[in-house]
């Protein structure tokens, strides 16, 4: 696959990650946000990305070059081969964007939503052309993430999937693919594991070092789920808790108390300084 124009909407966490490994893969990014205050703070944390893979060993000298931000959206897309919307975890706010995004992208572009538990199907339904639409969902932090997950639809046009495929793999990611349904499979299964163990610490069983100790060497699991949560942000699992519970109607997907009382005390992980652990630069 040749080299490719890249847009991606939305500088957070996970919007500024995805620019950088697009840029570090050879692409050339544009990088864009409605708030005016995102696209510095955006670009300090590339440049920061940009400093550590040059340790790491990446050829991360040169992703500036390739990597601009735009505070209009239209200049952003408007030549991107690849758009990827990585906006807040919200329905309304993502059709919105998309229907925005597909009025100035050319018309062969690939549309990608970064969602992490939202429907595909939903969200191309607000398209004229949904077929163009596929779910890339990334994981936090981006650059060191092998995981893409594919989310496909029943409506996707043909080849839209093995772009997508072939876009991630060309990022040096391994993509799974998975049928567009609630969680889709990483956080159906993920946020299962998530909302029992704060179940746990909430009943006092262990405390959360001891929680995710068990998870990283009783079950080999890289990190534990209490200390993910914190770097996925305590909104956002609340957030697709929620929405699975209201779309599956299981019980394990309710959200425990402890996760909503730390949300409205605004704890929301490693970007606020506390979650279930304290965090300090």
């Amino acid at each position: 696959m040749s080299l490719l124009s890249v847009a991606v909407v939305g500088a957070g966490t996970m919007g500024h990650g995805i620019a950088y490994v697009a840029a570090l893969a050879g692409c050339e990014v544009a990088l864009t946000d409605s708030r005016a205050d995102a696209l510095p703070q955006a670009r300090a944390k590339v440049d920061e990305l940009i400093a550590g893979g040059v340790k790491r060993g990446e050829q991360a000298a040169t992703v500036g070059e390739r990597l601009r931000v735009e505070r209009v959206l239209d200049d952003a897309v408007r030549s991107a081969d690849v758009v990827i919307e990585a906006v807040v975890e919200d329905l309304q706010i993502k059709k919105r964007l998309l229907g925005d995004v597909e009025r100035v992208a050319p018309p062969g572009a690939l549309l990608a939503s970064n969602t992490s538990s939202l429907s595909i199907s939903h969200l191309a339904a607000g398209l004229r052309q949904p077929g163009r639409l596929v779910g890339m969902h990334f994981f936090n932090p981006v650059h060191l993430m092998k995981l893409v997950e594919i989310v496909t639809h029943h409506g996707a046009d043909p080849g839209t999937t093995e772009r997508a495929v072939a876009f991630a793999r060309q990022l040096g990611k391994e993509p799974i693919v998975v049928k567009d349904s609630p969680g889709f499979a990483s956080s159906r299964l993920g946020v299962v594991l998530g909302l029992e163990a704060m179940r746990m610490l909430e009943q006092g069983v262990a405390s959360a070092e001891d929680i995710d100790k068990a998870m990283e060497l009783g079950y080999n699991h890289p990190m534990g789920p209490l200390k993910l949560t914190d770097l996925v942000g305590l909104d956002v699992r609340l957030a697709i808790a929620e929405y699975l519970h209201a779309t599956l109607k299981l019980p394990h997907y309710e959200p425990p108390t402890i996760l909503r009382d730390k949300v409205q005390k605004g704890e929301l992980g490693k970007k606020t300084g506390k979650g279930f652990y304290s965090w300090s630069d």
